[in-house]
């Protein structure tokens, strides 16, 4: 099947996004296997366009006025997860998940097997290859602490690497660079007993209720945190917690400072961008820190 059969003109990013902005991207694919994405790679270097990958948007601020390129969405289509125990050692298992499962349906998926480790993983609204680039993390532990083999694609070839801690940072990885695409992460866990991990998946789920805001458009954390100090504090330190530059929706979350939310859905790319600079402008001036953004632009101008 040409590969221009599955690509898709004009789609709206707005309903993509968990924070609920975005205009129309030019052309838009949801590939089913690492074949395809090479292919759509290759139909965008002809055409000349930049090419953004979207996973389940909870980390994305899109533009309004649309994006003049290609998206790649890594969803449903790649989204098989397996688990299986390591012949090497009784005492653990692997659990193998495309890029497109949610990160939630892995952490779940780990509990239900009887893994510990991945237990952060089941509130964080993202999906699997979002958490390897970005090493998504939670509760003191993140993706480094439980990757072992991550499939990729880095100049039209598919490669598997052994990954270590060494690979990640706070935020980033080794797969941030030189435009290579995740599409598979292998984690290696430990068994553990069903209940205590019930219980800890149960413990998280509550803590992250009672102080986030999970029922407003958000991107989850606005900022990352800077060394030394807690973004959600510097910001409620600086006035902000609950604060708002106008009634577009926009706001800084009352619940948690650290994030910005988009009440009922109707604020714009815009009335979002103009918040998160005057907070970062504020807190700067107070502390002399200057927050940097955990969340990624799509689209329009990259503030």
């Amino acid at each position: 099947m040409p590969i221009e059969d599955i690509i898709r003109k004009d789609v709206v990013l707005k309903p993509l996004t968990t924070m609920k902005t975005g205009g129309p991207a030019a052309y838009f694919a949801e590939p089913s296997c690492e074949g395809e994405i090479i292919e759509l790679i290759k139909f965008a270097e002809d055409k000349n366009l930049e090419v953004f990958i979207l996973g389940n948007g909870s980390n994305v601020i899109a533009d309004d006025a649309g994006f003049d390129g290609l998206i790649i969405k890594l969803g449903s289509n790649m989204s098989a997860i397996e688990t299986e125990d390591d012949p090497q050692d009784n005492e653990y298992g692997f659990i193998t998940a495309q890029a497109g499962c949610l990160l939630s349906k892995f952490g779940n998926t780990a509990a239900a097997a009887g893994y510990e480790g991945a237990e952060f993983s089941c509130g964080i609204p993202g999906s699997v290859g979002g958490a390897v680039f970005m090493n998504a993390g939670a509760y003191g532990r993140d993706i480094s602490d439980i990757a072992v083999e991550v499939r990729y694609i880095e100049d039209g070839e598919v490669k598997d690497m052994q990954v270590s801690k060494e690979d990640f940072g706070y935020r980033t990885s080794f797969f941030t660079h030189n435009g290579r695409i995740v599409t598979r992460l292998r984690a290696r866990l430990k068994k553990g007993d069903r209940e205590q991990i019930d219980a800890l998946v149960k413990e998280l789920r509550d803590k992250r209720s009672a102080s986030q805001p999970l029922t407003v458009p958000s991107c989850g954390s606005t900022f990352k945190r800077p060394e030394g100090y807690f973004a959600g504090k510097l910001i409620q330190d600086s006035g902000l917690k609950g604060f708002s530059l106008d009634d577009s929706g926009a706001e800084v979350s009352p619940k948690h400072a650290g994030f910005v939310v988009n009440n009922g859905g109707t604020a714009g790319s815009e009335d979002i961008k103009r918040l998160i600079k005057h907070i970062q402008d504020k807190v700067y001036e107070d502390s002399g820190v200057r927050l940097e953004c955990e969340v990624r632009f799509l689209g329009g101008s990259k503030k």
